[in-house]
């Protein structure tokens, strides 16, 4: 489930196992989400789960 940090509306998307989301646009309020300084990719920053490369301890998308 990915959070907008804006205005705190929660959709669950299916997260890509072989690729980053580096944007990601609310669908409410259509803020366009990019990772913090530090995370790989939108569902770091923003999602209740991490990415799977970080889950398994590897270097994200790279």
């Amino acid at each position: 489930m990915i959070t907008c940090p804006k205005c705190r509306h929660q959709k669950t998307e299916a997260m890509p196992t072989n690729y980053c989301v580096f944007f990601y646009e609310c669908e409410q309020c259509r803020t366009l989400l990019k990772p913090k300084p530090g995370d790989c990719c939108v569902f770091c920053s923003y999602g209740t789960v991490k990415c799977p490369p970080i889950q398994r301890g590897q270097n994200c998308c790279g």
